[in-house]
């Protein structure tokens, strides 16, 4: 269900793997039940979550103290989280930033319109792989529900694996909670999770862009 990535006496950061849920479904235990359990620890705190087809970075506090004080810095847009995505499909353009609000679609899913009241906010790059392929990076600076997952199929690119955005058929969803960057009681925290699941991340060509990115944060991200 997980890989613990690092310990603190704050925090937990562990490596969420795909098509885990996050809480119990029915007799279904969910991440939060794996940590308590396989951590030895009750007195766990979520401070961010990821939709079940999500992979990667997660930060569980240990204390109230710590959630807050993550929690704030994640409100306050101080906390730095990076996404890796592919789709099989071009997108409308490049790299740039996608806003706008966010309103309930059928069956579940969410779509971006045109307003700006409370807009969901994406900056991206994209990168060719090989034919048919494209990797993403994304940098969410809101944290709406399914907000990459819009954000893509905004983008005529919708997630490959994600079947409720129009993405095609694949062994898994493809985005992955890929680096996260943030400071507690004054200390520098920075971490990069290559993605460990999927025959397409595990490509040659995925691999190697990686590789060539380096830390995503030394990026000049675009409409910032």
């Amino acid at each position: 269900m997980y890989t613990l990535i690092h310990q603190d006496p704050r925090f937990y950061l562990v490596d969420k793997h795909p098509g885990v849920g996050f809480h119990r479904e029915d007799d279904q235990p969910g991440l939060m039940d794996a940590l308590r359990e396989g951590l030895g620890d009750a007195a766990l705190w979520p401070v961010h979550r990821l939709d079940r087809i999500t992979s990667g970075l997660i930060l569980v506090a240990r204390s109230a103290e710590a959630a807050r004080a993550l929690g704030d810095a994640l409100a306050g847009r101080e906390m730095e989280k990076y996404y890796l995505a592919l789709s099989d499909r071009k997108p409308l353009k490049k790299q740039g930033k996608i806003s706008g609000d966010m309103a309930k679609g059928r069956g579940g899913a969410w779509r971006l319109t045109e307003g700006r009241e409370n807009p969901a906010v994406t900056q991206f790059f994209s990168f060719s792989l090989e034919p048919g392929l494209r990797l993403f990076l994304l940098r969410p600076r809101t944290g709406k529900t399914h907000q990459l997952r819009v954000a893509m199929k905004s983008q005529g690119a919708p997630i490959l694996g994600d079947a409720l955005y129009g993405g095609s058929a694949a062994d898994r969803g493809y985005l992955h909670a890929y680096a996260l960057r943030f400071e507690l009681d004054g200390e520098r925290f920075a971490f990069v999770c290559p993605p460990a699941a999927g025959e397409k991340f595990a490509g040659e060509s995925c691999r190697a862009r990686l590789e060539e990115l380096g830390e995503p944060w030394r990026h000049p991200w675009p409409g910032a």
